[in-house]
């Protein structure tokens, strides 16, 4: 075909799609009205925005009757009522709850003479990352994640400081399972970029294994591997520190920061072991009380979905809707629940902007075991 042809009858089909185009919006517009009076008249009868049932029962009918583009058409309905259901929440204020805590929460984390709990003992990566986040202060320590979450449960402390992700050896699953259990406020995070070093206490020897918490052994892999250390997993790298340097274990060797080392007088084989130059964990602070401030710039979620198709990317097509940029998305699986899932999500995001409250009341209003879990920077 010459390009003359071509071009030719290429324009004649976008004279066409144009025209189709032209006829399309009108209807898309009469149908956003017609969304405007339900809200109202569902606003007037107290009825919920959302109704599954109908709306299932709508693309079941399109994708029978689009015959072999059904599943496309069925996408695009479902597109056009996602848009729609936003529109009536956002005429009805859906989201009550969510909209009274963003007008009562504190904006200004106060941090003089806050409790600060970390899981491990001093000279942990936690410990570093309080320091970061709160500056000169003094943490405790609690051996365990859970009872971090307990201690501020119980109003032992102020806020708890755990780690959720390394760059190198992913998600620190428990703690997103804690996280989902007990549904606190995330009022921040502080990224901290993680040097791992070999340190032996006194009369080791020859050096055959090194303790550590799993995530670092698992960020230390390569180096493990080529020395052939047997890997022996700690609660945390400080504990593992100070019991190499207490007990003196013969053989052993602990993976730790150089704080650390520094803390139980242990001397540096190595530094910077880890597989990758730029590991860096980061580390949430969580609370019992909201705190969002104006600046805030990533915002945290979590929900129920079942287990049927499509149900997660009805609810991602809405960030994209909203031009909000997800950067984390977590699956855990519900407790005696058969294929049905929480889902824990971080987004860019200030929830004292209309648009992005509108959303977070929508989903609030529509999903199951929905927590808003809070809207902080990251340092």
């Amino acid at each position: 075909m010459e390009s003359r042809e071509y071009q030719a009858r290429l324009g004649k089909l976008r004279e066409e799609i144009d025209q189709i185009d032209g006829e399309l919006l009108p209807l898309f517009l009469r149908r956003m009205n017609c969304s405007q009076r339900v809200a109202q008249l569902k606003g007037e009868a107290g009825m919920p925005v959302f109704s599954p049932e109908r709306e299932q029962a709508i693309l079941d009918k399109v994708r029978g009757r689009g015959g072999e583009d059904g599943d496309a058409a069925a996408a695009l309905y479902s597109s056009i009522m996602a848009i729609s259901r936003a529109k009536q929440h956002s005429l009805l204020q859906s989201g009550g709850p969510i909209r009274e805590l963003e007008a009562a929460a504190a904006r200004t984390l106060l941090t003089e003479g806050a409790r600060v709990m970390c899981q491990g003992v001093p000279g942990a990566f936690s410990h570093k990352a309080a320091l970061s986040f709160f500056g000169d202060i003094q943490p405790e320590f609690e051996p365990t994640w859970k009872q971090v979450f307990e201690d501020v449960r119980q109003g032992k402390a102020d806020f708890g400081v755990l780690p959720v992700e390394n760059s190198a050896a992913g998600s620190v699953t428990g703690v997103y399972d804690l996280i989902l259990a007990y549904r606190f406020y995330i009022v921040g995070a502080v990224d901290v970029k993680v040097e791992h070093c070999l340190a032996v206490g006194k009369d080791t020897g020859k050096i055959t294994a090194a303790a550590s918490h799993p995530q670092a052994l698992s960020q230390c892999g390569d180096y493990l591997e080529a020395h052939g250390l047997k890997a022996l997993e700690w609660s945390n790298t400080a504990a593992a520190a100070r019991h190499v340097a207490q007990e003196c274990p013969a053989g052993v060797a602990a993976i730790c920061s150089k704080e650390a080392a520094k803390e139980y007088s242990l001397t540096i084989v190595e530094e910077n072991i880890q597989n990758e130059a730029e590991n860096t964990t980061r580390f949430v602070i969580i609370s019992r009380e909201a705190i969002l401030p104006q600046d805030a710039n990533k915002i945290s979620l979590c929900f129920a979905l079942p287990h049927e198709t499509g149900s997660l990317s009805s609810v991602l097509q809405r960030f994209a809707m909203a031009g909000l940029n997800l950067t984390k998305i977590e699956s855990r699986p519900l407790p005696g629940k058969n294929f049905e899932y929480d889902f824990y999500l971080d987004f860019t995001g200030n929830i004292h902007q209309p648009a992005t409250l509108n959303l977070i009341c929508a989903l609030c209003d529509e999903l199951p075991r929905f927590s808003f879990l809070g809207n902080y920077s990251e340092r």
